[in-house]
């Protein structure tokens, strides 16, 4: 499974009982990432208020590197940023994260495809077809974006999974754990 991930599905676990965050946000880190980051996995994740990364898995500052955008759909922007991490940066884990209650998983399922948010519903609603439960529609969405990256990166040697955060209980669940392309 990985140190790493072991690692942040125990800080989650900590968080999600209720527990202290540990990510090191101090003057003395900041000092210390003042030149340059080296993140340990990549998080696509929805830019819902409720769902914050750094706190789910009790990340500090350096430790993470997150995209965020409504629905945790992958577009062209978010593609960019997710090479500049592969390929700059040197991450070779990466984490779509959806949500539980995600409002834009919600609208592609009503059906609210007018002005600029369509672009988001659309996309949403070609990851989970005729699928009418939100909580399935959730997961075939994170599935979706996982096999849109692992399609895009190739083999190169980069883990891509998948998981849920529960915005009531704080959990994640890994759906798909992945394996490392090219592996």
């Amino acid at each position: 499974m990985g140190k790493e991930l072991e690692r942040l599905i125990e800080a989650n676990r900590r968080y999600a009982e209720g527990g202290a965050l540990t990510g090191d946000v101090s003057a003395k880190r900041r000092e210390e990432h003042a030149g340059g980051q080296k993140p340990s996995a990549v998080v696509v994740t929805c830019s819902d208020s409720r769902v914050i990364p750094e706190a789910v898995f009790s990340a500090g500052l350096g430790e993470l590197f997150v995209i965020r955008t409504a629905g945790n759909v992958i577009g062209e922007s978010e593609f960019a940023s997710l090479e500049y991490a592969l390929h700059h940066l040197k991450v070779e884990k990466v984490i779509v994260m959806g949500h539980t209650g995600c409002g834009a998983v919600n609208a592609a399922l009503c059906g609210e495809f007018d002005g600029a948010v369509g672009v988001i519903t659309r996309r949403i609603k070609d990851a989970i077809g005729d699928e009418t439960d939100p909580g399935r529609a959730c997961a075939l969405n994170v599935k979706s974006g996982v096999d849109t990256i692992r399609k895009a990166i190739g083999e190169c040697g980069v883990r891509v999974m998948g998981a849920i955060y529960d915005i009531v209980s704080g959990k994640v669940e890994f759906i798909d754990r992945g394996t490392q392309t090219g592996a």
